[in-house]
């Protein structure tokens, strides 16, 4: 451990030295044929929140290629947007494959006109150097964020300085452009998007039809990552008997092995009174969400799954910002009362719901 840390000062200032970047003019925009993201982060979250970035790439390069490069973490989330022309996973692992190695240098060294490496709460160090080894005209990367700085800015040929200070409630989704604002590429279309086929309709379809029918359906992601950011369990259970009698509503979980904990619980309460979608794919989620009058969910990724559908949703806060991770648009609803997400009660989420529901009634007529 003690050594640690002198190896990977010396391994920094080769690189700085080796891969250093020298300041080139932005170049014609109407020639940009090929652009290369890179978005190492294993957060599930950070990479939805990347659609924006997507976006913006591609309104203001409208017949621009875009590449981008993930983590195996966090490849699935964008698995099939459609703003996307090539989705390459860079894993580590695999880095003793002298064919994967081939493979993916081949990608790397393919010659895109400008490489992005964004960053929103914390700098990758794999990412800057992945677009230093990339073939790429220029490169914008982080000079630093939030006052500290990267000490692999010197790859990039534009460095920008990223701080969260300059606009505390600003959305990621719209932070996430401030890599790239400068040189004009921007949206104003801050949000998600998750697309799916056919055959995820039709899964989803066929387990919304299984449910005990009632007059709405609510879904609802009672688990979380982060333990200060879940939801009493008891809290849930009030809430799902409140609204059975109330809405005479039908409901069903979502979760992963990640939360086998909290799905066991109601599977104790509830039985198979209530559905249980688990250990699907993020396409698959949301075509389920899709088809839900009402989604109810914890501050954890699948937040920003149902985020990227149109459906009326629910997010509960603790200690994180909701002004920068809420999902954003029509239909989306948060409640925060303090650090403790336990802050929250029953009373508060049913009143919010009866709220979305009157204005759903009044949609209808």
């Amino acid at each position: 451990m003690s050594n640690s840390k002198p190896h990977k000062k010396i391994i920094t200032k080769l690189i700085q030295i080796l891969l250093a970047a020298k300041d080139t003019p932005f170049g014609q925009p109407n020639k940009f044929k090929r652009v290369l993201i890179i978005r190492q982060h294993n957060q599930f979250g950070d990479m939805l929140a990347s659609v924006s970035l997507f976006r913006a790439v591609k309104e203001t390069y409208p017949n621009v290629s875009l590449t981008i490069i993930a983590s195996p973490e966090n490849y699935f989330a964008i698995e099939k947007n459609n703003l996307i022309d090539e989705l390459v996973v860079f894993d580590k692992k695999n880095l003793k494959n002298p064919l994967y190695i081939a493979k993916f240098w081949k990608t790397l060294r393919r010659g895109y006109d400008f490489a992005i490496v964004p960053a929103t709460v914390a700098i990758s160090n794999t990412s800057c150097i992945l677009a230093a080894l990339s073939r790429s005209t220029i490169k914008f990367g982080p000079l630093s964020l939030g006052g500290i700085g990267n000490p692999l800015a010197p790859v990039f040929n534009f460095k920008i300085k990223l701080d969260w200070k300059n606009y505390p409630d600003a959305h990621v989704s719209e932070f996430i452009l401030d890599i790239v604002r400068p040189f004009g590429i921007s949206t104003k279309n801050y949000l998600s998007s998750i697309n799916f086929d056919r055959y995820d309709k039709e899964m989803a379809e066929k387990f919304i039809s299984t449910l005990r029918k009632g007059n709405l359906i609510i879904g609802l992601h009672v688990g979380a990552g982060k333990p200060q950011n879940r939801w009493d369990l008891e809290n849930f259970t009030e809430l799902i008997k409140f609204l059975q009698q109330k809405y005479s509503a039908s409901f069903y979980f979502t979760g992963s092995s990640a939360d086998r904990e909290q799905i066991l619980f109601m599977k104790n309460k509830f039985g198979e009174t209530t559905g249980y979608f688990i250990n699907k794919t993020i396409a698959q989620l949301a075509a389920v969400i899709s088809l839900t009058d009402i989604f109810i969910t914890n501050d954890t990724g699948v937040m920003h799954v149902a985020g990227a559908t149109d459906v009326a949703q629910i997010s509960l806060f603790g200690p994180t910002n909701p002004f920068n991770w809420a999902p954003i648009g029509k239909n989306k609803f948060f409640l925060r009362k303090s650090d403790f997400v336990n802050d929250i009660t029953t009373e508060d989420v049913v009143n919010l719901i009866d709220v979305i529901r009157d204005s759903q009634s009044e949609r209808k007529y």
